[in-house]
């Protein structure tokens, strides 16, 4: 089929990595975000996908809104039989849905109906399922409702942050994706409409979701940091300044300590919280480097009266 690919971060180069170096089909252009600040001088680069369509000399679309006439002018001339999407991140107008003549097929990383929405896979950990997965569905007006054509089931692990999970997700969704296409191209696959029953919601998480309580019980502890690895980084304070944290270890064997309050041996640094310690692992005070918590700890000599909070 010919193909015009939508996606922007990392996540979406395993797929376009598939589409391109499939023999059924021709991705002919993409769709991405505009070029954007990055990285510690704050320039202006182009997205990942966008750097590896120009590396594979295929045409750039970069419309400020899906819905621009002169990207749907475009679109409707180079028109596609189908439109993969991965992680584009704009919703889609009905009036760019209607272009491709088999719709834009999504590549979700939820088992749909659960965790609709732009946060699934930091959801997942967050809440602790311990079974999830990617979904292809035909992209609708509502968010993620659209009727599904596969899924790939994927484990979540104890110690997996949003990042790992992410990683192989991507990985396993890539063929998936081009899966459906194949089966969409050959005329032997059917959407099927989600359920109306196990909907859910996986609403962004942002800076101040990701600050740590430390009065939670410690699995609700662990879960928000990996949740929040790496992005947008759970964090704390100490002594007024905001200190980021790497994934947590819980120590249930540990003895108890107040909520926030430290504990630092030469083996290892806990902090108290609702139920038992946690044991630290990395952590980055603001304006310094990213070190191991005992470093931090011999630097900053935390007292009895210090907290976490």
């Amino acid at each position: 089929m010919r193909l015009v690919f939508a996606g922007t971060p990392d996540t979406a180069l395993p797929s376009l990595r598939a589409l391109l170096d499939s023999p059924r089909h021709d991705v002919v252009a993409v769709v991405t975000r505009p070029d954007a600040q990055s990285g510690r001088g704050r320039k202006i680069h182009p997205s990942p996908v966008a750097e590896l369509a120009e590396e594979a000399g295929i045409e750039v679309l970069r419309p400020p809104k899906a819905g621009d006439p002169e990207f749907l002018e475009r679109l409707r001339r180079i028109d596609p039989d189908c439109c993969p999407v991965v992680a584009y991140g704009a919703l889609l107008p009905q009036s760019a849905l209607d272009i491709p003549r088999h719709g834009w097929v999504n590549l979700h990383f939820s088992l749909l109906p659960a965790w609709r929405g732009a946060a699934p896979v930091q959801h997942a950990v967050l809440h602790g399922d311990q079974i999830t997965g990617a979904a292809t569905f035909r992209i609708v007006r509502e968010l993620d409702a659209g009727p599904v054509y596969g899924v790939v089931t994927e484990e979540v692990r104890p110690a997996d942050t949003s990042g790992d999970l992410l990683a192989r997700l991507a990985e396993s969704g890539a063929g998936l994706l081009a899966a459906t296409l194949d089966g969409i191209e050959d005329g032997k696959l059917e959407a099927v409409p989600q359920p109306a029953d196990g909907v859910s919601v996986a609403p962004k998480i942002g800076v101040d979701d990701a600050r740590v309580d430390w009065s939670a019980p410690a699995m609700r502890v662990d879960r928000l940091i990996r949740a929040c690895t790496p992005a947008p980084g759970a964090w704390t304070e100490f002594r007024g300044q905001r200190v980021k944290l790497g994934p947590v270890r819980p120590a249930p064997d540990a003895p108890a300590l107040d909520p926030g309050r430290i504990a630092a041996s030469k083996n290892s640094v806990l902090v108290g919280t609702a139920t038992h310690p946690v044991e630290l692992g990395e952590v980055q005070p603001q304006g310094k480097r990213l070190m191991g918590a005992g470093e931090w700890a011999r630097g900053v000599r935390p007292a009895d009266e210090d907290r976490l909070g």
